[in-house]
């Protein structure tokens, strides 16, 4: 009889036990982790020829995940070149920096890192190789709400970039 009233005293307390408790805030409901958000979205993308890259369109589709904590990309080259790749991005708080990986179908592999510039721009540079390949880096510019300007960069010295690949990004129209 006791074990009976006792479930019963659990069965009618529990749910008032429950709602005591606050809701754990999101994990990534900081200000740092919507500096990416600009890049959400279904975009056109096009360049123009460059050295190895002949010109052409794409698209790319960006979507975040994991309770919004995980932006994902999904660029799609066709039908401008055979390129295909997708990248996850996360904004790391005990680094106070974002990550980014990236793989493709043409077996490339790329880790980053970096975030917003004092220019306004989103800059993610390649992490140190064993190897000591050169730097290349991303960079995000003239950043709107409907476009943006996407730059692929190398450098030698490791102060003076040059382009490698322009992609001119429009946001499709719903």
């Amino acid at each position: 009889m006791r074990r009976l009233f006792a479930a019963a005293l659990l069965l009618t307390t529990a749910p008032t036990l429950v709602e005591a408790v606050p809701a754990a805030p999101a994990a990534c409901a900081g200000p740092e982790f919507r500096q990416l958000d600009f890049w959400l979205g279904d975009w056109d993308a096009t360049w123009n020829a460059s050295p190895g890259t002949p010109a052409g369109a794409g698209s790319n589709h960006i979507t975040k995940s994991y309770d919004d904590c995980v932006i994902e990309e999904h660029f799609d080259g066709h039908p401008g070149q055979h390129l295909m790749g997708h990248s996850v991005s996360v904004y790391l708080a005990p680094a106070k920096e974002w990550r980014q990986t990236w793989v493709d179908n043409e077996g490339g592999y790329i880790d980053l890192k970096g975030g917003p510039s004092a220019k306004r721009d989103f800059v993610l540079t390649t992490l140190p190789r064993a190897d000591n390949a050169h730097a290349s880096r991303m960079l995000f510019t003239d950043i709107r709400p409907n476009s943006f300007t996407w730059r692929w960069q190398k450098t030698i010295d490791g102060k003076t970039w040059a382009d490698s690949w322009v992609i001119a990004y429009t946001r499709k129209k719903s």
